[in-house]
């Protein structure tokens, strides 16, 4: 794909190395949404800052990927102490600017917003077209960190980062000041959609909430099932305007995407329609 074209879906935010006790694993939004949006049959364009020794394009070969110029690259470690885990930043690439997006790319049809901590500004869906249908994923606005690079949830005080988009994507980790927080976002955006792990999701379209069980899984690794759910129910709603479809579509990929470590069991389009006719019972109700 060329960088006059427009992708099919466009994810923006920081690739990140996830430090692992025999090194690093790729990880970030931007991961795991490219990865599922490349194996549903699009064209993806990702769009990153990173520094000169991590090869973005590489790791991703399918993608266009556009990586801005950056001292460092994102690093996040969870450190793991009587049974719980706590995640530290180890280093932060550079904020994504505006004009880090090609003319070309603002008209796709499908875009997510995806931050990890905090390097996208807001009202940057602002930037999009209004034919596209833009998703933002909360957690990376929703990070801050103490003097030791403890990762803490904190709730949002500056402007909305959720302004001009069409689908917004929580998860019930993601929350600081729970009701609060959900009435800004269900108050400004059509559609909200909260994960909760094995427990399923809620969805919200104009002040009216739904919920929906989890599709069943054996849970290997559930990192990135909601940036998966998330870029599934994108594509399917953009698909077929029903929001029906795509909460089950965006639910079984995800359920999918936990049955391995990290990005390597993420779905087919043949996989997820297989999971969808298999469960009919597990929908919006």
């Amino acid at each position: 794909m060329d960088i006059g074209d427009t992708p099919d879906l466009v994810v923006v935010g920081h690739a990140v190395r996830d430090l692992v006790p025999d090194g690093w694993r790729l990880g970030g939004t931007v991961t795991f949404a490219a990865v599922q949006a490349h194996r549903l049959g699009l064209s993806v364009g990702v769009v990153t800052r990173a520094g000169s020794d991590f090869d973005a394009q590489a790791e991703l070969p399918f993608a266009r990927v556009l990586r801005g110029a950056s001292d460092a690259t994102t690093s996040f470690e969870n450190v793991y102490a009587g049974g719980h885990r706590q995640q530290h930043i180890r280093a932060q690439a550079a904020r994504i600017e505006t004009g880090d997006v090609p003319e070309a790319w603002r008209a796709a049809p499908v875009v997510l917003l995806g931050p990890v901590f905090g390097e996208i500004e807001p009202g940057f869906a602002a930037l999009f077209s209004e034919a596209s249908l833009v998703g933002v994923s909360v957690q990376g606005w929703l990070r801050a960190a103490d003097a030791e690079g403890r990762v803490l949830h904190t709730p949002w005080a500056g402007d909305p980062f959720w302004s001009d988009c069409d689908v917004l994507f929580a998860s019930d980790e993601d929350l600081a000041d729970g009701a609060d927080e959900l009435a800004h976002w269900t108050a400004d955006v059509p559609i909200v959609v909260m994960t909760e792990s094995s427990r399923g999701a809620h969805v919200c379209v104009r002040g009216a909430w739904r919920r929906m069980d989890a599709f069943p899984e054996t849970e290997v690794d559930a990192t990135g099932a909601g940036d998966t759910f998330a870029t599934a129910f994108l594509i399917r709603l953009h698909e077929t305007g029903d929001v029906d479809q795509a909460a089950r579509f965006g639910a079984a990929a995800a359920s999918l995407s936990v049955s391995g470590v990290g990005a390597s069991a993420i779905p087919s389009r043949a996989e997820v329609e297989d999971r969808l006719r298999r469960y009919p019972e597990v929908a919006l109700r």
